[in-house]
């Protein structure tokens, strides 16, 4: 593969909360210069959690603003300075479902349309299971889906079951607890 191509300029098209608009200038080894356009996301990066217990998985119902509908899908929530993905998973966990893990093990990291937006999300799963909430940022009180391990096809024929990330997080999961390990 080529080497990659040199950045020429950054511009700043817009700026939200969360996100920025960013506007590249690029030349690629072969001489030729584009233009691309993308979305920075949060510094970072973000969580998204599958706590397993007894055969169960845990999922939450919330709003999704982008769908304009509840959507069904693991808890998750944005990495905080100084913090690895693991502490917040254990954090968003207690904020979200009201358990704290005793174990939690990195499956992959992630991107979503990686040639327009600039974010990273760490899928981690979750085990031992234990009652522990902290309090929460969200709008709402989340509610709490528990669905059983032996149904997921179920679970994937849900209409408001269909967020990339955690279907992602489900497959890399499953092929985890399929390996035989006796405390799933």
């Amino acid at each position: 593969m080529s080497e990659r191509p040199e950045i020429l300029s950054v511009r700043l098209l817009a700026q939200t909360r969360l996100f920025r608009i960013e506007e590249l200038d690029l030349r690629f080894s072969n001489g030729e210069e584009r233009r691309y356009e993308r979305l920075a996301g949060i510094a970072g990066g973000a969580v998204l959690v599958v706590p397993v217990h007894e055969g169960q998985l845990y999922l939450v119902r919330e709003y999704a603003a982008g769908t304009e509908r509840y959507e069904l899908g693991f808890p998750k929530g944005r990495i905080d300075p100084g913090e690895s993905p693991e502490e917040t998973a254990n954090r968003e966990l207690q904020e979200e479902i009201g358990l704290a893990a005793g174990r939690i093990e990195p499956l992959r990291a992630v991107t979503v349309a990686p040639g327009y937006f600039e974010h990273v999300t760490h899928l981690l799963l979750a085990r031992d299971l234990r009652v522990s909430r902290l309090e929460g940022d969200e709008p709402e009180a989340v509610e709490v889906v528990r669905w059983p391990l032996a149904d997921i096809d179920g679970l994937l024929g849900r209409e408001d079951f269909t967020e990339a990330r955690s279907l992602a997080a489900l497959f890399l999961a499953l092929q985890k607890l399929q390996r035989g390990d006796p405390d799933a």
